[in-house]
C-alpha cells in the first residue's frame, strides 16, 4: 500500500476553527483541515505554508505542530502533518473547495469530517480547555 505524506493547516481565528469540504475526487463532499501533499524535500510546516497560500491565496504564520495523524484508507496510507496557524495577511478566496465553514468548540462536530480529520478534532478538542 503507497503512503501519501500531506500537511493541513488548523487555522484559528480567535475560538474558531476554519473547515473545509472537499468539492473534488474521492472524498468529495467530506470535511477536512486544508492542505495538501508535501512535494520531495520539503518539511510539513513548508508544505502546510504553500498549500494553504495555494488553496486560500492568505498567508499563514504561527504554525505550531498539532498532532501527526496515520490513517488506513482503502487504497492508501496516510500520514498527516497538522498545524494550528493563523491568518497573517490576505482574505480567504478558496479556490479548491466546495464550502468553508467557521466552527467553534460548541459546533466542532457539526461536520462530517473525513476519518483521518476526526482523529485530527479529536487532539484538538484537548487544547479547548
Amino acid at each position: 500500500m503507497k503512503t501519501v505524506h500531506v500537511a493541513a493547516a488548523i487555522i484559528k481565528d480567535g475560538k474558531k476553527f476554519l473547515a473545509a469540504q472537499r468539492g473534488y475526487g474521492e472524498f468529495k463532499d467530506g470535511w477536512e483541515f486544508p492542505g495538501g501533499k508535501l512535494e520531495p524535500g520539503e518539511t510539513g510546516a513548508e508544505a502546510c505554508v504553500r498549500e494553504i497560500e495555494e488553496e486560500l491565496h492568505v498567508a499563514i504564520d504561527g504554525l505550531e505542530h498539532l498532532c501527526t495523524v496515520e490513517h488506513d484508507y482503502d487504497t492508501f496510507h496516510l500520514v498527516m502533518e497538522c498545524f494550528t496557524c493563523k491568518i497573517a495577511s490576505g482574505k480567504i478566496n478558496d479556490s479548491e473547495h466546495e464550502n468553508m465553514k467557521w466552527l467553534d468548540a460548541d459546533h466542532i462536530w457539526d461536520v462530517d469530517w473525513l476519518p483521518a480529520d476526526v482523529k485530527v478534532v479529536e487532539a484538538l478538542e484537548k487544547t479547548f480547555a
